[in-house]
Order: C-alpha cells, then structure tokens, then sequence
C-alpha cells in the first residue's frame, strides 16, 4: 500500500476550499492518468488482479481524503457525486476509478473465462459497469466548471467501453461506431495538443484500429482481413485482439481445408485425413511469408514461435492417429511390409517442417547478433554479445540438421541425405569460424589459426560438392563471404600474434636479468625457473642497516659520595626502656 502511494499519478488539486475555479476550469488528464496507473500496477505484465486492488485502494484513499465516505462499518450509505460538488478535480478522479476498478475485473474474468466458461455472464456484467460509470463521468464533465479538454477525454473513454460491452456483444455495427468516435476524438486532441500527450493519443488509436477492422470483416468488408493480416505482420492488435485474429485466421483455413485432400513431398503424394494437419499446412505458405515480410526482429521471432507452436500442436495429433494405427495393426496381426506408411511419412514431413523451421530461426538470430558484434560497444558495463552465444545458436542448427537425417522413409533418399549433409558442412564451418573469434578474444592464436584453417577446409569442400545442388545453396548463408572474411581475420592474427611476440620477447630481454622475486607482478614464461640454477633471490643477499637496541652503563656510581650514617647507627644502639623490654621478649631480634 505504501508503494501505491508512492507510484500513483498525482493529480493536480485545485482549490477546494475557495469559492471560485481555477482558470479554464476543472481538468484532468484521463488518458494519461490511466495509462501510468496500468503500467505501474500490473498491466506491463497482464495482471488485471493487481490493477484492480490497486484501484481499490486509491478509491478508498480518495474517499478519505474527500471526507465522501459511504456510511460506516456498520452501515452502508450511498452517496452520489453531484454537479454542485465539483469543486475539487479528485471527485472527478473517484468516477474515473470506479470505471477502471469494473474493467480490470472485467478483463480478469474474460482471462479466467478461456477454461470457466460461466465466468463470461460475470463479465458481461461488470463491463457494463464499467460503461456505466464511464457515461457518469462523461456527464459530470459535461458541467461548465470542467475544462474543454477534459470533456472531450471523458467522452472517447466514454465510447471506448461502450464499444467494448458492443464488442463482446458481438453487436459489431454499434461496436464499430463507438470506436470510431472514440478513434475521431484522439485523432482531434493529438493534433491540437503537445508532442508528449499526442504519443498517448497515437497509441490509443492504434490500439483500437484492429477492434474497428475485425468489426468491418464481421458486417461484411472482406478488404478488413487484408488489414487485419498486415496488423498482424507488424505486431499489432495485441491482448485480447490477437487471440480474436488468430481464431479468425483459423476459421478461414478450415473452410478452406475441405478441399485439400493430398499433399506430395519428396516425390510421394500422401493423402492428409487429419483436419488440424490440413488447416496447419494451408497456412504454411501465409506463414513463412509473414515471416519474410516482418517489419522487424521482434515481429519475426513471434512469428517464427507461432509456426512452430502450431507444428508441434499438429505433429501431436498426428502422433495420436499412428498410435490408433499401431494398435489397429496388432489386432488385425499383419506383419510389416518394410514400407512407411502413409501417416508415418506425413509426421516425417510435419518433423522436417519444424527442424527446417528451427533452423531458419536460429540462423536468422545468428545474423542479428553478428551484426551487433561488429557494432561498437555503447555501454561498457552492459553485456554485449560475445561469440560464445553465436556457437551455441549453430550447435542447436547442426542438431536440428543431424535429426532430419534420421527422418523414417528418408534414410534411401541418398540425394536427401547429401543435401543436410552439405547444409551440415555450411553450418560447421560457420560454427568453427566462431570458435576461431573466441579464443582470438583470450589471445590464443594458434588455436585460433589452426581453426581457422579447419574453416577453410569446410569452405572449400562445400564449394566442391555445391555444382550439384544449385538449388538447394539458395537459402544457405554465402561460403564465399566467409572464406574471404577468415583471410582477413588471418592476416590480421598472424600481424597481431607477431607483434605480440615480439612485445613478450623484448620485455624478456629486459626482465631477464631480474631475480624472480622483483617480477612477481608480471607473467613471463622462463625455462630457467625449472633448471639447476633458477634466479630466484639475490643471494648472498647485501647488507642492509638496520636499528640496534641500546646499552646503558652506569658509569657515574664509582664518583657519587654517599652521606655518613653514623648518627643513624647509634641511634638504634640506644633503645631505651622500650627497646631493653623488646630485646627480653625477643621483639627486637
């Protein structure tokens, strides 16, 4: 709670206990306010739980602090917030709260209704809530004591849940006219106000624009798919609009995949009985354009996840039928023909879909963090990519590479077999070539020219074997490229190792007059530490003066003159009464 305090967006009191308005009237910053509150409480991660006891919380605060409580303990007692009572902008902040508190829950319940299908009359419920508090707020800002600005924010947030409640309604005509109110008035305040707030407003409609198209599509505009798909490319449309766009992609493949019956591969028409193995490989072509469409890296490697998600699911299904055909056969007692079945080969060609798709994902980070290696490092305490993480990239590429050719019904497909074994040279050679980078990195050169070297016996045999495959080099990285960057990176190491030398030879020469304990600080290989006469110490070692402990003699004793003590004597002599009855008593002796 005292986080909250602290992260929540403050909002700029006005004079509250005056009889007059601050200038332009009331404002508040709806857009902004909500949009900090969710990033800061829950949002940036998709708890709505968390945005929603957050939003508690702060009501009960405004409450306080507004003395605007509802009754006691005891007993509860509505109030409602009147025009008249606008003269703070924190009431204003309290509507605005409850509305944000009914959506977040709303939003909760939608996640929690993907296995719960009830909770979906729950959050219908609350989203009317929600809209209904919205069209309280819109009507309180509609009073002369708000400013124009606040007006026109409380009427976009207004129409945005109202086309929310339509949305799921599935009521897609009205859906699509309250988003586009709401989009028209953001267009408005991002044009008229600073650069800051006009980013917000650009984001909200782009966070709208899909809801509106997907609405087209569903009253009848087919041109709104043709949208909706390069939303989906770019990496719009995310939440809840993505999962919407996903379904929708899928409903259109399934009636498309009536029609498929066969597909061939390798040479092999095999017939696909299995409608998710349909729908997948309809969409296999839509996909890996997607993919060489993508605007960016991010977008790509969602795109490459969800191919792959998808080939899993239907590598899973068919996985289910061989295990009914297994069972099918044992029954019937027929014996293996030694020929792969038709179901066998279709999984053989869903495997080699997702280790060629493995590939191709994994080379195409391997391209991004080769070209951040060869970017100058901005930041020195921040880690950068190091050649380390690009050999591992190339080991899961030669693992993919050194499953497929063990794929069931290709191991007699010797031109199959020379192909991932030519792709499979491309790749060592790459990865070898990293090796190279990493100990040159710990100043290991000979290893580093020795791999070198092994590079260009990689490089070269594929340029060997490559005249008969034109056809399948189209998607390997270029050999000929890397043969001429391993020369230069030799020339390079041989004119920097020899250099080195002769650094480490000269310093040697100099040092190698010093004993071994006057160089501790400093690393030099010297085979004299290990013969009959290591220098070690200076021996004999020099004299050095050191401080010696004094001696005091008494020299002065034999000329002191000591002062008679005759006197002292005789008295002692003369003991009187008292000293005669000592001496009787044996006190004296």
């Amino acid at each position: 709670m005292a986080s909250d305090k602290q992260n929540e967006v403050k909002v700029p009191p006005s004079d509250e206990n005056k009889e007059n308005l601050p200038d332009g009237g009331l404002g508040l910053e709806i857009l902004q306010i909500i949009k900090e509150s969710q990033q800061q409480h829950g949002l940036r991660h998709g708890d709505y739980q968390r945005y929603r006891g957050y939003c508690s919380r702060r009501l009960r605060r405004l409450r306080k602090t507004l003395g605007f409580k509802m009754g006691n303990r005891h007993k509860f007692v509505g109030k409602k917030i009147t025009v008249e009572m606008l003269s703070d902008n924190r009431y204003l902040l309290l509507v605005l709260m409850e509305a944000e508190r009914a959506w977040s829950y709303a939003m909760q319940l939608k996640q929690e209704a993907n296995t719960e299908p009830r909770k979906r009359f729950h959050l219908m419920a609350r989203l009317r809530k929600a809209a209904k508090h919205s069209e309280k707020l819109e009507k309180l800002c509609e009073s002369p004591r708000v400013d124009a600005k606040t007006k026109l924010e409380a009427q976009a947030y207004t129409a945005y849940l109202t086309g929310m409640v339509d949305f799921e309604l599935q009521e897609w005509k009205l859906a699509m006219e309250a988003f586009n109110k709401c989009k028209t008035i953001y267009e408005k305040l991002a044009s008229a106000f600073t650069e800051e707030l006009a980013v917000l407003y650009r984001q909200r409609v782009d966070e709208i624009s899909p809801n509106i198209r997907y609405c087209a599509y569903n009253i009848g505009d087919q041109n709104a798919i043709n949208d909706l798909m390069q939303m989906r490319l770019t990496g719009g449309g995310g939440g809840m609009m993505a999962e919407k766009l996903e379904a929708l992609i899928t409903q259109a493949r399934t009636k498309q995949a009536a029609t498929m019956s066969e597909v061939e591969w390798r040479g092999r028409s095999v017939p696909v009985k299995i409608d998710k193995a349909r729908i997948f490989l309809l969409g296999l072509a839509d996909n890996e354009a997607a993919i060489a469409q993508a605007s960016n890296e991010e977008t790509k490697e969602h795109l490459y996840e969800t191919l792959l998600a998808e080939c899993r699911d239907t590598i899973q299904a068919v996985r289910e039928e061989l295990k009914s055909e297994a069972k099918q056969r044992e029954r019937s007692s027929e014996g293996d023909s030694g020929k792969v079945s038709n179901l066998q080969f279709l999984h053989s060609y869903l495997t080699y879909i997702k280790l060629c798709t493995l590939v191709k994902r994994n080379e195409s980070m391997a391209h991004t963090l080769q070209a951040k290696l060869k970017e100058p490092e901005s930041d020195e305490n921040k880690r950068g990519p190091r050649p380390q993480d690009l050999i591992r990239l190339y080991d899961i590429i030669l693992q993919s590479l050194a499953e497929l050719s063990t794929l069931q019904g290709l191991e007699d497909d010797h031109t199959f077999q020379k192909e991932v074994s030519l792709k499979t040279l491309v790749y060592k050679a790459y990865r070898c070539f990293f090796i190279a980078q990493s100990y040159v990195l710990v100043k290991k050169w000979s290893e580093a020219l020795v791999l070198y070297e092994r590079v260009l016996k990689y490089a070269k045999e594929v340029q060997s074997k490559a005249k008969s495959f034109n056809n399948s080099l189209k998607d390997l990285p270029d050999v000929q490229e890397l043969i001429a960057e391993v020369n230069a990176e030799k020339y390079s190491l041989q004119a920097a190792s020899r250099s080195w030398v002769r650094a480490v030879a000269a310093h040697c020469r100099s040092s190698s007059s010093q004993p071994l304990c006057d160089r501790l600080e400093t690393f030099r290989l010297d085979p004299a530490l290990v013969g009959k006469q290591p220098n070690l110490v200076h021996f004999p070692p020099e004299f050095q003066p050191i401080p010696c402990k004094p001696l005091f003699f008494d020299l002065a004793l034999n000329h002191v003159a000591f002062p008679p003590l005759d006197d002292k004597v005789e008295q002692k002599g003369k003991g009187g009464l008292t000293g005669y009855i000592k001496g009787i008593f044996g006190f004296g002796s």
